[in-house]
């Protein structure tokens, strides 16, 4: 695993700015994957009021969002942090964006879950979704973990389950559209199931976002629109 230490500046102010928003990175992340399991559990249980809780919270992410951007922005204006530290604050603030990001897409998946738990529809239908949203809680856990650890190699593992995400994904569009041609009335719920499989596809990328930010950090190389090979030999120092 790698090491990030922030303890090294003379000014000890400046060392608990750089903690502080680690710290509330790891908060916004409980947060987000909190709001993810709520999310899948209302749709899969079609729990009409788990739902609306999922809804009415998304703001409490958001304002975190705001709050530790300028938090991100005053260091940036004061401090003018260069190297690791520099390297920190912009995967702090990508980081962020994606966290925020995904708790919109949990949000999206809570409306639907209103819906279908209104319209009530089949349970069977939500057999492909439990385990496509169990994969993307963990994807995100083990991502934010990995974050907090500054640990590349569990980045990189996470990164690697994307696979698995969009494999599942494919699976319940075949299955939705087998459902949709036996029974035409199925459509409208059908449709919210797609979106909902897309949005835990969604998350499963922003999980894998996480991880390349994680890479960036400690090894100081953007490795977006990389092949997973290559960041893995890159993140190891292979030739």
């Amino acid at each position: 695993m790698d090491k990030f230490n922030i303890g090294h500046h003379i000014s000890q102010q400046f060392n608990a700015e750089l903690e502080d928003i680690r710290t509330r990175v790891m908060q916004m992340g409980g947060l987000v994957e909190q709001q993810l399991r709520d999310a899948v559990k209302s749709l899969v249980e079609m729990d009409e009021a788990l739902a609306e809780i999922v809804v009415t919270n998304d703001y409490k992410i958001n304002a975190l969002e705001v709050s530790i951007d300028e938090e991100c922005t005053q260091i940036l204006a004061r401090r003018q942090p260069t190297a690791s530290d520099l390297r920190l604050v912009i995967a702090v603030i990508k980081t962020i964006t994606d966290l925020e990001r995904i708790g919109d897409e949990a949000e999206r998946i809570g409306r639907m879950a209103m819906r279908f738990s209104s319209e009530k529809g089949s349970t069977r239908m939500l057999m492909g979704i439990q385990h496509l949203g169990e994969h993307v809680i963990n994807m995100l856990h083990d991502s934010l973990d990995a974050f907090a650890r500054t640990d590349t190699e569990s980045a990189l593992t996470v990164a690697r389950s994307d696979a698995k995400a969009d494999q599942e994904y494919e699976s319940i569009l075949r299955n939705v559209m087998t459902y949709m041609m036996e029974d035409p009335r199925s459509i409208p719920l059908m449709v919210d199931i797609m979106w909902s499989a897309r949005a835990l596809e969604r998350i499963g990328d922003r999980s894998q976002n996480i991880c390349e930010y994680i890479l960036y950090l400690v090894k100081g190389k953007d490795v977006r629109h990389t092949s997973l090979d290559k960041v893995e030999k890159d993140a190891r120092g292979e030739n």
